[in-house]
């Protein structure tokens, strides 16, 4: 199984641009579990899809995606996890391609991120969370995916979209931290924000979607929806101005949990990581 379900001309190790990178992982999952199966339910999802892209009005696909086998679960602790994606991540960058990691949980983005900052050492990272993710350990793990933002913004600037949801120690360490934040009410009343959060972006850039930025009336498989997310129009406006003004080195989208029998925000997830594709791909 290929994302896209391409044929091989489409879909080689070497010609192409993108590589898919499946990591069936949630060990630090709350609330509801479950993201361990999205990867599969995205790459099931995109064999559905349409591969002409209405918006772009071309087949992003012929530039190549190439999908790898879903990395080796390692249950030891999420950092052994972290290095796994790190190792491949290193990898794709390395050989001038585009990563993109379908989660499992967040946690798995430190790891991508360590790897890009290494080769890109201006890296700057925009995230689309509804939650602060900036726990300095959750559960006794500095590495849950409660902290991944935390993790991160010791690495690199931090811009954060979609933020509506924190706890006291979060919302404490804001105001001593440089984070950028927009929060899901500055995003709705605000029809000028891409050009906003693009000032605060440039160069290099990782870009880190968690599923539940967006509200749960579009988007209810994940393990902890929150209400009054952002639209599908807001998070594609974003996306496109990001992926227009900055070098974008990698991408993941993660925390999708799927409902048996509710396949919606399967197809979603998987029209989202296409149309990342065709914005990266312009």
């Amino acid at each position: 199984m290929n994302f896209g379900g391409l044929g091989p001309e489409h879909s080689g190790a070497e010609t192409s641009r993108f590589v898919v990178v499946p990591v069936p992982y949630d060990l630090t999952s709350t609330y509801q579990t479950g993201a361990r199966h999205g990867p599969s339910a995205i790459l099931d999802a995109s064999a559905n899809m349409e591969l002409y892209d209405e918006e772009l009005q071309k087949e992003t696909y012929r530039s190549g995606i190439y999908t790898m086998e879903a990395l080796t679960i390692d249950a030891r602790g999420p950092q052994h996890m972290i290095r796994a994606v790190n190792r491949v991540t290193k990898k794709i960058i390395d050989a001038g391609k585009i990563s993109i990691l379908l989660g499992g949980e967040h946690s798995i983005s430190f790891g991508a991120v360590q790897a890009a900052k290494k080769k890109y050492p201006d890296l700057s990272v925009i995230q689309f969370d509804a939650h602060a993710d900036l726990r300095d350990e959750y559960q006794g793990s500095p590495f849950s995916h409660a902290s991944v933002a935390r993790r991160i913004v010791e690495l690199c600037p931090l811009v954060q979209v979609g933020i509506r949801s924190m706890s006291a120690e979060e919302a404490a360490f804001y105001k001593k931290s440089n984070i950028r934040s927009y929060s899901a009410e500055d995003v709705h009343g605000n029809k000028n924000i891409d050009k906003e959060i693009c000032k605060h972006l440039k160069g290099d850039i990782y870009v880190t979607v968690d599923l539940d930025v967006l509200d749960p009336s579009i988007m209810p498989s994940t393990g902890t929806p929150e209400p009054d997310g952002l639209s599908w129009r807001q998070l594609l406006c974003i996306l496109k101005a990001v992926s227009r003004r900055c070098k974008v080195l990698g991408v993941d989208v993660v925390e999708l949990s799927p409902i048996p029998g509710m396949v919606a925000p399967d197809f979603l997830a998987a029209k989202l990581i296409y149309r990342i594709m065709g914005y990266l791909s312009e």
